[in-house]
């Protein structure tokens, strides 16, 4: 039988919301350090000579930023809503 009580540290609801709150958090920080890295990136290659690695490795990251970013975006506000249904606050949209 399983003694935990909704809300309780030991909630499985919110152990699992946590983890993916984690997931999520850690995905937006990849993404968001993708974009970044792709922007120091373009500007070394405006300020240098722009060569098709440049341009290649910037393509690269723009694609996995977004690949990995919006995912993770969706999946923080999933995780940010469930929370707030809980807490019976009135939802966002």
């Amino acid at each position: 039988m399983n003694d935990t009580h909704p809300g309780s540290p030991d909630d499985p609801v919110l152990r699992r919301r946590a983890r993916l709150g984690r997931l999520a958090a850690t995905g937006k920080r990849l993404g968001y350090l993708a974009f970044l890295a792709a922007i120091v990136l373009f500007v070394i290659g405006l300020v240098g000579t722009f060569s098709d690695a440049i341009a290649t490795t910037l393509i690269g990251l723009l694609v996995a930023g977004s690949i990995v970013l919006a995912p993770a975006i969706i999946l923080h506000y999933a995780v940010q809503a469930a929370a707030d249904e809980d807490a019976g606050r009135p939802s966002r949209h």
